[in-house]
């Protein structure tokens, strides 16, 4: 049986400080308010890095695939073709770019497009995490 509970923890810890970082007080120290957007990066790589290993158990454990690489990206494509997404395959593989770009950007560039995609990638993450679980999402 899968257990979904990391997965669950890191995806309610990005909502609520990508929430934060949304309704942040524009007042406040720039450096303040860089270290909620860096909060919201850190919290979507560790949200992503739990989905696609979920992803891949759920795909061999409860689908049956036999033969699932050990990488993202070939497991998004997996898990689009085996309609586990509301959305498209192409908007996953952006998520995985936007991962991978913020590990090794250390300009910003990366992390403002990563915070653009944010909203979307919570709500598809919900979406699957429901789909994957069966709970409904609170």
């Amino acid at each position: 049986m899968i257990e979904y509970d990391k997965f669950q923890k890191s995806l309610k810890h990005l909502e609520l400080q990508y929430i934060n970082y949304k309704t942040l007080d524009s007042n406040l120290p720039q450096l303040l308010q860089e270290a909620v957007a860096e909060s919201v990066i850190q919290r979507f790589e560790t949200c992503y890095d739990c989905l696609w290993k979920i992803l891949k158990r759920y795909l061999i454990e409860e689908l049956g695939v036999t033969e699932v690489p050990n990488s993202p990206k070939p497991v998004l494509r997996l898990a689009g073709e085996n309609g586990l997404f509301a959305s498209s395959v192409e908007d996953w593989l952006k998520y995985a770019d936007a991962r991978t770009g913020t590990a090794h950007d250390y300009s910003g560039e990366k992390a403002e497009e990563a915070l653009a995609l944010m909203e979307d990638f919570v709500d598809d993450a919900i979406g699957l995490y429901q789909t994957l679980s069966g709970e409904t999402w609170e």
